[in-house]
């Protein structure tokens, strides 16, 4: 049998305890994520995502066979106590990945491609994809089933959520060369396409239509498809006026991203600044 259908099969059969033989499977399993052999969502020749529902449902495995036991290290002030089957990932000099000290945490399972810069504070879940040259900054957060293309950086207190459940559901994807900037958050399988900068405080999700006054379109989620963010829009956080009369009356507005322009050479100029720093 294949890995896939070894998981497959082990997801199907709801059972109380699991032999060694299973965790061995589902061990194999965890090693092809952490190298970045399978993972829980690709992109096609096309440029359409898919998300690969039985990776979803083998990281989903992995809680249901994990046991619950003690991760405190030795002599720390604080507990921990997790999943024995996701305990925190272990990198060597090999890996050619900076983790910067200050207590920051990548959770095993997660693939974390060379060239990847972790700066403290910051936590990547289970499942999630980081490509090469990608920066995550203090207070970041990289959910599980998340995927983050090259040279991304995901800047200060911001929030990609990944989208575990359901196991057919597209999780959150920042294509290459994205700019995600401090406080940003990007939630329900939203999809931001190469080179898009969202500026801080953008929020992003599945539900929230996008306004592009360059294009003069309005960007929705569908039934068949996720929420994309065009390649090169600049995304600012806007408002627009609610038009029923007691919303008139008040004065009230709702939140709505905002495309106000294409990236171009004042925009990359802008950016170089942190090819230094990786």
């Amino acid at each position: 049998m294949s890995l896939r259908e070894k998981i497959e099969d082990l997801s199907a059969r709801e059972r109380a305890t699991y032999s060694d033989a299973d965790l061995d499977v589902f061990n194999e399993f965890k090693a092809a994520l952490n190298c970045g052999e399978i993972r829980a969502a690709e992109r096609d020749a096309d440029g359409n995502w898919r998300t690969n529902a039985w990776v979803k449902r083998g990281i989903l495995l992995g809680f249901r066979m994990g046991q619950i036991i003690e991760m405190t290290p030795s002599g720390a002030p604080l507990q921990f106590l997790d999943k024995n089957t996701y305990p925190i990932r272990r990198f060597s000099t090999g890996d050619r990945v900076r983790i910067v000290p200050g207590g920051s945490s990548i959770r095993d399972g997660a693939y974390i491609a060379p060239g990847v810069v972790c700066m403290p504070p910051m936590f990547v879940n289970a499942g999630a994809y980081v490509d090469e040259g990608t920066m995550i900054d203090s207070h970041a957060l990289v959910g599980s089933c998340a995927q983050i293309g090259k040279r991304v950086h995901i800047s200060a207190a911001a929030q990609i959520g990944g989208v575990l459940e359901p196991a057919g559901a597209m999780p959150v994807v920042i294509e290459d060369d994205c700019i995600v900037g401090g406080n940003c958050g990007v939630y329900e399988g939203a999809i931001v396409r190469e080179r898009a900068v969202l500026a801080s405080g953008t929020i992003i999700t599945g539900s929230t239509p996008v306004f592009d006054l360059v294009r003069e379109e309005i960007y929705r989620r569908s039934a068949d498809s996720p929420l994309e963010i065009p390649a090169g829009a600049v995304v600012v956080p806007g408002s627009r006026a609610i038009q029923t009369e007691k919303g008139r009356d008040w004065g009230l507005s709702l939140y709505a991203p905002v495309i106000v322009k294409y990236r171009d050479e004042k925009t990359d100029a802008a950016t170089q600044l942190e090819e230094a720093l990786r």
